[in-house]
């Protein structure tokens, strides 16, 4: 009988399998997916928290063919001030309204009504987003 190898012949399959190189790409990528795992959630937090005014669209309603109205719930700090921006699209895609609307009422939940003149006749309306000033 003849013995089996249960290795490959030495020097024929490049180097061979070093455990402080595997034990160090392990540290090096253990630290590493630390790291990024600390950035996503310093990024969440600063997200979150630096966030002092948001708002939700409710509904809107195409009134006439320059006029659309849409109903904005907005949340935000009892002294935050700031601007929502809000835009009506035609049927094509085109942009066809686009207001910014002040939030400086007091308060922590502002739900009203606004309205948006357009330059053609509008199928929808979208709420682009509110930032603090």
């Amino acid at each position: 009988m003849s013995a089996v190898r249960e290795q490959p012949p030495e020097g024929r399959y490049g180097r061979s399998a070093d455990a402080r190189a595997d034990r160090t790409l392990k540290i090096a990528g253990a630290v590493l997916g630390t790291l990024f795992l600390a950035m996503i959630g310093w990024f969440g937090w600063h997200y979150v928290a630096g966030t002092k005014i948001s708002a939700e669209m409710i509904k809107f309603d195409v009134v006439s063919a320059t006029e659309v109205q849409v109903h904005l719930e907005i949340r935000k700090d009892d002294d935050a001030k700031g601007v929502c921006t809000l835009r009506s699209r035609s049927e094509d895609g085109t942009e066809v309204g686009r207001k910014d609307v002040r939030v400086d009422a007091s308060g922590t939940r502002i739900d009203e009504v606004y309205s948006i003149r357009t330059t053609a006749q509008a199928t929808n309306a979208e709420l682009l987003g509110c930032t603090a000033r």
